[in-house]
């Protein structure tokens, strides 16, 4: 049986320049190296997996879109740069042959490519948001410690792209998420609010386990669900306030209220966004 890819999807603080420096120095002093890296951590499977996911997400958004849902800030993003990152990614499946990663220094007992590590860890810990200072200087930083190749130096990018497509996808997975969150809240809306009959139903597909507010386990009340739900209900007025005292009622139970779960979602939506570019 074919052992699965190894794969990288490094997650840690977002760190500044010094801090991102001297934590550079700190990977290049542990690092461990190998001649070679280890085909078990070739990257290529783990970023067709990456794209496929980032298509469903896309799919989504425009489906959702074509329903009349908002669609996720940092999501509108993405529908106006899909086809760039799509050849991204083709481009790197190309130039990155098994061959050609093997041949890469590789890193510590697991043997990913060493330049594929620190490509990870930067776009980890600036969260994607990298200038070529920045770049320059974390490199820089690891090179006091140890020396890259030239060859390590010349396929940075391409690294780059990998682990930032890795990041895309951690950000994807969010804005699926909210998204679905979403749905299921036009889907209770036009059942409660509109009482709507089931033919008539616009977002009863997969929804028909939720009857009504009260029955969303703490579980279910996801912050974007809640944030997007009282955005919803204050928007049919009188009709819609037993509907909107549930709500507040439920995230009650969680501890919180209502202005406390949209402020926090709003701020994550800002630093997604912030993330993918205005």
């Amino acid at each position: 049986m074919r052992r699965k890819n190894q794969f990288l999807n490094v997650k840690g603080a977002v760190l500044d320049d010094e801090q991102l420096g001297i934590y550079m120095e700190k990977i290049a002093s542990s690092h461990e190296l190998i001649p070679k890296s280890k085909m078990s951590t070739y990257p290529i499977p783990r970023l067709k997996e990456n794209f496929h996911f980032i298509e469903s997400t896309y799919r989504l958004l425009n489906e959702h879109a074509d329903k009349g849902i908002d669609v996720h800030p940092a999501g509108e993003w993405l529908l106006d740069n899909f086809y760039a990152i799509e050849e991204t990614i083709q481009g790197v499946e190309k130039e990155m042959t098994p061959k050609k990663y093997k041949s890469f220094i590789g890193a510590n007992h697991a043997g990913f490519s060493r330049i594929y590590v620190l490509a990870s860890e930067i776009v980890s810990h600036t969260d994607g948001s990298i200038s070529e200072e920045v770049l320059e200087r974390a490199i820089l930083r690891y090179q006091k410690r140890k020396t890259l190749q030239m060859d390590e130096i010349w396929n940075f990018c391409l690294f780059l792209n990998i682990a930032l497509i890795e990041n895309i996808r951690n950000i994807c997975e969010k804005i699926y998420s909210a998204q679905i969150q979403k749905y299921k809240v036009e889907s209770i809306l036009e059942r409660l609010v509109e009482g709507k009959p089931h033919r008539e139903q616009n977002y009863a597909a997969g929804t028909r386990d939720i009857d009504h507010l009260q029955a969303i386990s703490h579980n279910q009340m996801r912050y974007p669900f809640i944030e997007y739900m009282s955005y919803r209900l204050k928007q049919y007025g009188k009709k819609a306030l037993p509907y909107l005292n549930i709500l507040e009622e439920e995230v009650r139970k969680m501890g919180m209220t209502v202005s406390e779960v949209i402020q926090k979602e709003h701020f994550d939506i800002a630093v997604r966004k912030s993330v993918f570019g205005e």
